[in-house]
């Protein structure tokens, strides 16, 4: 497990607005496949879930309009 969000993370979020959980890796941009749950350290999301703890809340800017998640689990994948 991690404490913080860093690169190669898996992140369970809940999606405040639709009470959803989404689970993404964070992983380079030429990994990224979102299909797959794989997004880039570099994409909105990435960016702004680095360095959190569990339990924080994330605010992600979109070009629809911003969306709050709020951290549930970070850990490795075997």
């Amino acid at each position: 497990s991690s404490e913080t969000v860093v690169f190669g993370t898996t992140v369970r979020l809940l999606d405040l607005e639709s009470d959803e959980n989404k689970s993404y890796t964070l992983v380079g941009q030429e990994e990224a496949d979102l299909k797959n749950g794989s997004i880039s350290v570099q994409s909105p999301i990435g960016r702004a879930l680095i360095s959190h703890r569990v339990g924080d809340i994330v605010l992600v800017n979109r070009p629809v309009g911003t969306i709050e998640y709020e951290i549930q689990e970070i850990y490795f994948q075997d």
